[in-house]
Order: structure tokens, then C-alpha cells, then sequence
């Protein structure tokens, strides 16, 4: 969702970012929505809370068409941020954060943006004998 307010001679339109509604677990966004003008950096932020110690960490956003796109996602267990194109994170696990950068803001980045968790999972097979 965009929003632009009329602009005078000069001025820069401005993108917004609304934040959504958390998905699993305790996931908690404290922003509503940030506005940045284009070209300039914006960082969305995501606590949570798990017992876990091995979960994923996913950010998607979905277009105002209701599009769901996935941006990028970090393992608990690495300790280096992920990176893909202008998109990057900040995971910090003992502060149990995990925002989201994105360099370069253009016109395309107004979303809604989402962060979710999800928890590592092992499936096995006992046998016996």
C-alpha cells in the first residue's frame, strides 16, 4: 500500500511501509507503518519469543494486488546476516530480533510487510532390535 500526499515543486514523494499482523509463535512489529522517500533506506523491526533454539526466521510482503512474495529468511543456527539484493537482515538471537533492511527503497518496496517464525522440526525413525 502506497500512500503519496500532493507534492509541491521539488519535494520527493514518499514510500510507506505498512507493518502487518504477526504469523507464528510470539512475533511482535512494532511499527504500523514507516514512511521513507525513495532511494533512501528503510528498516522494518520484528521481536519474538521461543523456546526453541533452532527456528527459521522469514520477512514476505504482500502487494496491494494481495500477491504474498517471499524476501528472505535466516537460520537460528548462522550467525552471519543474510543478504539477497538490496534486502538484508539484522538477526541478533540473544536480543531475539530481526529486522529488516532495505537499501534503496523504490516505488516497488510499498507492501504490507510481514515477519514470521517458523521452528525446526526433526522427523526420524526409531527402530528397534
Amino acid at each position: 500500500m502506497l500512500f503519496l500526499s500532493h507534492l509541491k515543486h521539488n519535494e520527493v514523494p514518499s514510500l510507506l511501509f505498512p507493518i502487518g499482523p504477526s504469523v507464528a509463535q510470539i512475533i511482535t512489529q512494532s511499527q504500523a507503518e514507516i514512511y521513507v522517500q525513495e532511494a533512501e533506506m528503510a528498516i522494518l523491526g520484528c521481536t519474538y519469543d521461543t523456546k526453541e533454539s533452532n527456528y527459521y526466521l522469514f520477512w514476505y510482503k504482500q502487494h496491494p494486488s494481495g500477491q504474498l512474495v517471499f524476501i528472505i529468511s535466516q537460520e537460528a543456527y548462522t550467525q552471519q546476516n543474510a543478504t539477497e539484493s538490496r534486502f538484508s537482515v539484522n538477526f541478533q538471537k540473544a536480543a531475539k530480533s530481526f529486522s529488516l533492511k532495505i537499501s534503496d527503497s523504490q516505488l516497488g518496496d510499498a507492501a504490507m510487510y510481514f515477519c514470521a517464525l517458523k521452528e525446526h522440526t526433526v522427523i526420524g525413525t526409531i527402530r528397534r532390535g
